[in-house]
C-alpha cells in the first residue's frame, strides 16, 4: 500500500531530526511510500541523500519560521507532520544541571510544540493531515535519574491527545512510543551511561519503529491509530 494524498500529488511529509535514528528510517519509508519528503534537522543532511533537507532548530522560534515559510512557499501545506527531534537526559533530581534540564525541555516539548502551531492550521485549512510524535515508554514511568526525559515524554502523550481533541475530525494524531532501539540515542543523551547492551532486552531497530508509523499512516482516512507501543518482546516496561 502506498500513501495518497490525491489522484495527482504526492503527499508532502515534513519531519524533524530526520536526519538520523528514527526519524531517519521514518523519513526514508515515508519517502519509499511515495511521499514527498523534507527533513528538518541541525544534524546535516547525508551526502548524496534523495530526500530534501532544510537545516533547522526547533528549539529556535526563528529556525521555524524561516522553515515554515520554506515549505509552504515550495511544496504547500504538508499533509504529514512528524515530530521526531528530542535528546535523553540522566541525571538525579537532587544533583543535576537545571540549565541542561531546560534544555532537554525546550528540544522534546517546545520544539513539538513550535512545530504543532506553526503546521498544523495550514493542515487544518487544507481539510486533512496527520501528526505523529515520538515519544517513549518512559512516558509515565518514573525511575532513578529518568524524572526530567520521562516528563518531557509524558507532556507529549497529554499534548498529543489534547490536538487530537482540538482538530478532530480533520486531523488523525499519532502517538508513537518505542521501547529500546539501536540509534545513536545513548551517546548522546546528557550525562547519561546506559547503552543497549547494558540495559539487556535487545533493542528494536530504527526501522521497525518507522514500520510501525507507516502502518499507522495508511489506515483509511475514517481509521485513527492514536497510541501505539512498540518495543522489544523481553523488554518490561
Amino acid at each position: 500500500m502506498v500513501l495518497t494524498s490525491s489522484p495527482i500529488q504526492a503527499p508532502v511529509a515534513v519531519v524533524s531530526g530526520g536526519a538520523s535514528g528514527i526519524g531517519k528510517a521514518i523519513a526514508e519509508k515515508l519517502a519509499a511510500a511515495g511521499a514527498q519528503v523534507i527533513v528538518a534537522d541541525i544534524i546535516p543532511a547525508e551526502e548524496g541523500s534523495k530526500i530534501a533537507y532544510f537545516p533547522c532548530n526547533v528549539t529556535k522560534p526563528d529556525d521555524i519560521t524561516a522553515f515554515y515559510a520554506h515549505i509552504s512557499e515550495t511544496y504547500g501545506q504538508p499533509d504529514i507532520l512528524v515530530c521526531c527531534a528530542g535528546q535523553g537526559i540522566h541525571e538525579k533530581l537532587t544533583e543535576g544541571d537545571p540549565d541542561k534540564w531546560q534544555a532537554v525541555l525546550d528540544l522534546n516539548i517546545m520544539g513539538a510544540l513550535r512545530l504543532i502551531r506553526a503546521f498544523t492550521p495550514g493542515m487544518l485549512e487544507k481539510g486533512a493531515g496527520d501528526v505523529v510524535i515520538i515519544s517513549s515508554v518512559s512516558a509515565g514511568q518514573p525511575y532513578p535519574y529518568g524524572g526530567v526525559y520521562a516528563a518531557s515524554k509524558s507532556a507529549l502523550n497529554i499534548l498529543a491527545e489534547t490536538l487530537r481533541q482540538e482538530t478532530l475530525p480533520t486531523l488523525r494524531v499519532l502517538t508513537v512510543a518505542p521501547g529500546v532501539t539501536q540509534t545513536s540515542f545513548f551517546e548522546n543523551t546528557i550525562s547519561g551511561y546506559n547503552t543497549v547492551e547494558s540495559i539487556g532486552y535487545g533493542a528494536l531497530s530504527p526501522e521497525e519503529v518507522a514500520q510501525t508509523v507507516l502502518f499507522a499512516l495508511e489506515q483509511p482516512r475514517h481509521v485513527s491509530l492514536n497510541h501505539l507501543t512498540v518495543r522489544p518482546t523481553p523488554q518490561p516496561f
